[in-house]
């Protein structure tokens, strides 16, 4: 048990590495750099990428892009920085658009976010910031494959508002804009728009916020979720279906069973738990069916990995029933827990080969319970058939023996009437 126990560990961290370095493999910058750029890094949002060059303690060259989607072609696209002096936010922010004009250039212009933009007003360009001066603003469009802006900033010497080692800059993107006025429309409320915020050292390229920290607990919870419940209960309830007695016999099933069980269980559990600290941590948005579905899902799991302890034996008499239980409510789960994986990448956005990753899961293990299920049934119907022909053989023997044994009327019959032959048959069959 406790080998087994240590070989489906040992799988689940072999897939969550697999899982960590899809969720990383693309964390390099684009080519793409106009104004010679000499420091880089991909933001943790939005497929967004942030380029610098240093000149001085207050002046900086930036350079922040965006991939070209083909589904949907963003609009405009921003970067700001925020003078607070405790975290980086919207409100406050000097930003810096670019909005996207029919011609396949882009118009780039100042913008103060105020709170009146938070509540939905008009955002219309500025003249001049109070406090940053923009010396040199550009757009490009490369090829359909990214959109960029590129600006000279000068920073007031406030070091507690504008520091190059704590600089608290803000980025977004938009899928509406009113071109001719020069206005962006409301950008997305999904979780990747507003965790686009972050407080970066320009000198070491390290950055550090809420955003960030939640961004990455929001991967482990993910990824314990689809290893956990997504992966191992599934494992398990193959290993119970075909190797328990048909068509294959496993004298160790239960132990696969159990392990694969317990350890899905506690990872899942673990991912729940993050999830609710999330959630309640996330004070401005929700999502009530995740939540809801979640619940469900660790509450009727609970219930049962309990059959460790509560289970019936075999000689009671309502075993049947529960095992008629046990059987529906597992199955139901899983199909409850594929919805809700699904509906948590919805959630998250994160890059597609998350999706991919784990509709491979499913159409590996749907392909091997539909072959395990032809390959069952072809059995049962061959051996059936194997069974029925020495019955067949034997009941054909049977009809051809029974006119032999029965000799009709005769001396054998019992007792008087008048289909028995006595001793006065037999005289005058003499006679005749």
């Amino acid at each position: 048990m406790l080998g087994t126990t240590k070989s489906v560990i040992l799988m689940t961290l072999t897939i969550s590495s697999f899982l960590f370095t899809i969720s990383e493999q693309y964390s390099n910058c684009s080519p793409i750099n106009p104004m010679n750029i000499t420091n880089c890094k991909r933001l943790i949002t939005l497929g967004a990428e942030f380029g610098w060059n240093i000149h001085s303690n207050n002046q900086i060259d930036i350079l922040f892009s965006i991939k070209i989607s083909g589904d949907q072609r963003a609009k405009w696209l921003a970067w700001g920085v925020n003078p607070d002096p405790h975290r980086p936010k919207m409100v406050g922010t000097r930003a810096i658009i670019g909005i996207s004009q029919p011609n396949g250039t882009l118009a780039v212009r100042k913008y103060n976010i105020t709170s009146d933009t938070r509540l939905g007003c008009r955002l219309q360009p500025s003249q001049d910031f109070d406090d940053v001066i923009v010396k040199t603003m550009k757009g490009y469009v490369q090829a359909d494959k990214y959109m960029s802006i590129f600006a000279t900033l000068i920073l007031p010497p406030d070091p507690a508002a504008y520091n190059i080692s704590k600089l608290n800059h803000v980025w977004q993107v938009g899928f509406e804009a009113d071109d001719v006025h020069l206005e962006p429309k409301m950008h997305s409320t999904a979780l990747q728009n507003v965790d686009s915020t972050e407080t970066l050292n320009l000198t070491s390229a390290r950055g550090i916020s809420i955003g960030h920290r939640r961004h990455h607990l929001r991967k482990v919870h993910g990824i314990l979720n689809i290893v956990g419940w997504g992966t191992l209960l599934p494992l398990g309830v193959i290993i119970a279906r075909y190797y328990r007695r048909y068509p294959f016999h496993c004298q160790k099933w239960d132990v696969l069973h159990i392990s694969c069980q317990i350890v899905g269980y506690s990872l899942g559990t673990a991912g729940w738990a993050i999830g609710l600290w999330l959630g309640h941590a996330s004070r401005h948005y929700s999502f009530p069916t995740h939540r809801i579905l979640a619940m469900f899902i660790f509450a009727f799991t609970t219930l049962q990995m309990l059959a460790l302890r509560l289970r019936p034996t075999s000689s009671d008499d309502y075993r049947k029933y529960w095992d008629m239980y046990h059987h529906f409510l597992g199955y139901a789960l899983l199909a409850v827990i594929s919805v809700n994986i699904f509906n948590g990448i919805a959630i998250l956005k994160p890059d597609k080969t998350w999706l991919w990753a784990y509709i491979g899961v499913l159409s590996v293990f749907a392909f091997i319970a539909l072959g395990m299920e032809i390959f069952t049934w072809a059995k049962f119907i061959f051996t059936s058939r194997k069974n029925r022909a020495p019955t067949a053989a034997v009941s054909a023997d049977n009809n051809a023996e029974a006119p032999q044994a029965w000799q009709g009327p005769g001396p054998q019959s019992e007792g008087p009437g008048p289909q028995s032959e006595g001793p006065q048959a037999n005289k005058t069959r003499i006679a005749n």
